[in-house]
């Protein structure tokens, strides 16, 4: 399994001590890099948009993105990569559409502040605004095939629905992917 952005290795650290996976990381920030690898997991500085092209394709079995993919400059080729790279790509992003962002814009005139959208917009990594479906548009572009779609409350607790279900981008805050080529 490959974490690309994986931060401090928390995930990392999480999947290869209770889920006996074998992980490596990626992570753009040296900060981030040297946390994990003081912690004994096998983290490499780089950044994602570019040095996925340097690993071969089907080097894993699965390539995680989680949280990162609204902060890419390109999400789409970073989605091709991870696809190339790996058999299966979890990707999970904050949803854009959720009801309380679609309000805080209309009636406050102001880019959201949520508990899953924690900072100001000038303050904020995200690049790219997504909602779920903008997601789904996406992998019917680039031809990817949805195994699983769960919808998250900001918790990131599951909702009774799908995140491919009419409700998921109304009422889901977050949203988590299982992804393959067809």
């Amino acid at each position: 399994m490959l974490d690309v952005g994986c931060g401090d290795g928390t995930l990392l650290a999480y999947l290869k001590h209770y889920k006996k996976v074998d992980g490596r990381g990626l992570e753009l920030s040296m900060a981030k890099v040297k946390a994990a690898v003081s912690q004994g997991l096998p983290v490499i500085q780089g950044n994602l948009e570019t040095d996925l092209t340097d690993y071969p394709a089907s080097a894993f079995d699965y390539v995680i993105l989680s949280q990162t993919l609204q902060a890419t400059h390109n999400p789409k080729l970073v989605m091709e990569q991870m696809l190339r790279v790996g058999a299966r790509a979890i990707v999970s992003f904050p949803n854009f559409g959720h009801w309380r962002v679609r309000l805080s814009v209309m009636f406050g005139g102001r880019m959201p502040v949520t508990p899953t959208l924690a900072d100001a917009w000038f303050d904020t990594p995200n690049i790219h605004l997504c909602t779920i479906t903008d997601f789904l548009d996406l992998c019917k572009t680039i031809n990817v095939r949805i195994e699983h779609g769960f919808a998250l409350d900001g918790l990131g607790q599951q909702r009774w629905f799908s995140a491919t279900h009419a409700l998921a981008n109304l009422l889901s805050e977050q949203a988590l992917f299982v992804l393959s080529r067809h």
